[in-house]
Formats: structure tokens, sequence, C-alpha cells
């Protein structure tokens, strides 16, 4: 496997690396911060930080045309659902969730958003699954029952507990819109969810009136959220999608558990259970299942033109530049609208921007 294909997985690692640590960190802070303002903090720091991002490289004079692909009028629809269901619903659900459930146990039961993302992924764009990725996301499901089982309560099962479920569920609808867009540059659209979902949280928080915390308790929400939240981990994730399709980018940052639970401990003397440990060998192993995993088959590409960011050495780029063309930059990445002819191949791939075909045919590979 080349770096160029590494490089996917290793920003969905990142993204999980940096997304695990908030929940055990967010919860810290709870005690003193309202959920629903908690919410809009995490957010207003995503899209503060990346909004001086672009205000400063707009300024030095490094800006972004030519090297990612910028949104278009066609994206709306997909962005207010990336605000709406990853932005609003979630991050409200998660904060009244996490101040009743032990930040461990609430680490791993994060994890259901892979078994979300891929349910839609299927259902929606038809990702192929094969028996290895099914038994992955079995292992995490079943987990997350174990997790959530509190003979005590209604059902028996903890409703806050639940409530974590559905924030995956809402997370998984997020990471099927921004798949839909993810071709497109990453840093603007993380930007507009940020202060989009922020600001709408922030006068529901006030509607609700939960109290504005101190300002250092603001500026420490608002660097998580700018971190692990939304921002940098955000970024991450869609340059993974854009790599390696839903499922697998939602089932890769299905590890970031493991980064909350090692910082849960640290911070935290509340015991997550004696259910905790045999649940996190299972979803361990369901990780390790889903990381290597490969595919490879004959396959046809259809001819057709689009605009995203992308290099000339991974098989699919072979266009000619006319004069005007956008420079390649340091990295061999440049932006612009180009043809794809139609073309059958075979190599190892995953359910990336050129790879949407169905695995119902002749010629199919398995999992």
């Amino acid at each position: 496997m080349s770096f160029s294909e590494r490089l996917p997985v290793i920003y969905a690692l990142a993204a999980a690396a940096l997304f695990g640590i908030t929940a055990p960190f967010s919860k810290l802070l709870l005690g003193g911060v309202g959920p629903v303002t908690m919410a809009s903090l995490l957010f207003l720091g995503s899209g503060t930080g990346l909004l001086i991002y672009l205000m400063a490289g707009s300024l030095s004079g490094n800006g972004r045309d030519g090297v990612e692909a910028s949104l278009s009028r066609s994206d709306l629809p997909w962005l207010v659902g990336v605000v709406v269901s990853g932005g609003v619903l979630a991050p409200i659900v998660l904060m009244v969730s996490l101040a009743h459930t032990p930040a461990a146990t609430a680490a791993l039961l994060l994890n259901f958003e892979a078994v979300a993302t891929a349910i839609i992924a299927v259902m929606w764009y038809r990702e192929p699954i094969g028996r290895r990725m099914g038994a992955a996301l079995c292992l995490i499901t079943f987990s997350c029952i174990i997790l959530s089982w509190n003979p005590d309560q209604a059902f028996g099962f903890s409703i806050a507990a639940l409530g974590i479920l559905l924030t995956c569920t809402f997370w998984g609808l997020d990471n099927n819109f921004s798949k839909m867009i993810s071709a497109k540059d990453p840093i603007p659209i993380v930007m507009i969810k940020g202060l989009g979902a922020g600001t709408v949280t922030f006068f529901i928080a006030r509607a609700l009136g939960e109290a504005i915390p101190s300002p250092e308790t603001c500026c420490a929400a608002m660097i998580i959220g700018f971190l692990g939240y939304g921002g940098l981990m955000s970024v991450f994730f869609l340059m993974a999608l854009r790599g390696i399709g839903s499922a697998r980018t939602g089932a890769l940052v299905s590890t970031s558990p493991f980064f909350g639970v090692l910082v849960s401990f640290f911070l935290f003397t509340d015991d997550p259970g004696v259910l905790f440990y045999p649940s996190l060998l299972t979803m361990g192993l369901g990780a390790y299942l889903l990381i290597t995993e490969r595919h490879s088959h004959s396959h046809h590409h259809e001819a057709m033109v689009h605009e995203h960011r992308h290099r000339h050495d991974d098989l699919h780029h072979d266009h000619e530049h006319p004069a005007g063309t956008p420079a390649i930059d340091r990295h061999g990445y440049h932006s612009h609208p180009h043809a794809h002819h139609d073309l059958w191949h075979d190599h190892p791939h995953s359910p990336d921007t050129h790879h949407q075909h169905r695995h119902d045919g002749a010629g199919s590979a398995k999992y």
C-alpha cells in the first residue's frame, strides 16, 4: 500500500484520536456548564478557529483556490443536513446523556457511530459490506448492547446510554451527508457547520435558561471544540471520507473510544463496571477487523466530469492540463474540473470518490 493509499487511513485515525479525548474533557467541564451551552461553545470554537485560519491564509496570500474545490449552490442541502443532524441534534443529545453516564462507558458507546454510519451507507449508497466488515460491526454492536444494559431501569437499558446511541445515529446521518460534499474544500464546510450549529444551539441554550459560564470555561470549551469536537477532527474526517467512503471512515474513527478511555482513567475515578472490560476486548477485535480489511477486483469507471482535489499518481487522473490550470502544490495536489474516460481495471480500492460501483454482478470480489 502506497503512502497516498495510506493517507486516508491516517486522516481517519487522527480524527479518532482527537475525537476520543473530547468526551472525557467535555464531561470534566459539564459540572459548571449547561449541556446545550457546552455544545454551542464546542461548535463555536470549531468554527471560529477555522475562520481565523482562513483569514490568516487569505491575508498572507496563501489562499486555497486551485488546491481545493469550492462549495457550490447544489451543495447547500447537504450542508444544511450536516449542520442540523451533526451540529444541532447530536451534540445536544450527547451533552445531556454524558451528564448521567460514566466517562469510560460513554467513550465506548460512541463506537456505535461506526455501525450507524455503515448501515446508512449500505442502504443509501449501496457501499459494499463483506463478511469481515459485517463481523466487525456485529462485534461493535454487541459491545454497545452490553454497555447499555441496566436491569434497574425500564426495559433493562440506561436511558442515558440509549441517548448516546441516538447521538451516534444522528452522527451517522451527518457522516453520510458529509460524503456528498467530501470532494469539496473541507475547511469552509467545517467552519460553516461550527458557526451555524454553534449559533443555533447558543440561542436554544439561552431559551432554556442555561447560564453563560465564566470566560475561562468558555475559552477551554472552545479550544476543545477546535481540536477534537469539530475543527481539526472534522477536517481530518472529511479528508478520510473522500478516500475510503462513509462506512470505512466511520469504522476507523470507531477506534476513538480507546483514546477516550485512556484519558478518562486519568481524569475520573468513577468505576465503569465489570462489563466494561469484556466490552473493550470485543470492541478492540471489531476495530482490528476493520483496519485490516483489503479489497480488489476488476471494476468499471464510467466517463464523467467533476472537480475535486487530486494527484496524478493514483491510476485515475491522467488527463491533460490546458493553459490556466492551477499549479500542483508541493504535495502533488491541485483542483480543477477534469474528465475521466470509460475504463475497466483491477487494483486494491475502497469506496472513495471514484469507486461507487455496485458489487452484485459478475466479477465482483468478496471482502
